[in-house]
């Protein structure tokens, strides 16, 4: 198989949650290796809300494989935690750009629309990976 230098940008929440709903848990170090395998991706960047609680949970992630890129998360009045990563994923995406020869996008949010439609556009997008 030939090698590419294929990147992954991963919406943790979106992923995990969607796991959850279906009554299963993510083995995300078996994940990086058929990420690596399967779509050859050589970097992937997990986007993940920061909880001090978890330093525990991202040090795993980092050993697994995964740049893990942290967006402070807020606390809400409900006592809900929210973390959302829509922004750094583009972000993320598009200052990787050159450093990739294709995209593979997890998530099943639709704000991700315009990212996805301007890759497929510049022939950079791999995969659109909808974990349900």
């Amino acid at each position: 198989m030939p090698r590419y230098n294929n990147f992954a940008f991963i919406d943790s929440q979106n992923l995990n949650l969607a796991i959850r709903d279906q009554g299963w848990m993510l083995d995300f170090a078996r994940f990086r290796i058929y990420l690596r395998d399967k779509y050859s991706i050589q970097q992937a960047f997990l986007f993940i809300g920061y909880v001090p609680e978890n330093h525990s949970l991202y040090t795993n992630l980092q050993k697994q494989g995964y740049i893990v890129v942290f967006k402070p998360t807020l606390q809400l009045p409900a006592g809900r935690v929210k973390g959302n990563v829509d922004a750094e994923l583009v972000l993320h995406t598009m200052i990787e750009y050159p450093n990739y020869d294709k995209a593979l996008i997890v998530t099943g949010d639709g704000d991700f629309y315009c990212l996805v439609e301007y890759l497929i556009k510049e022939d950079k997008l791999l995969h659109l990976m909808i974990p349900q």
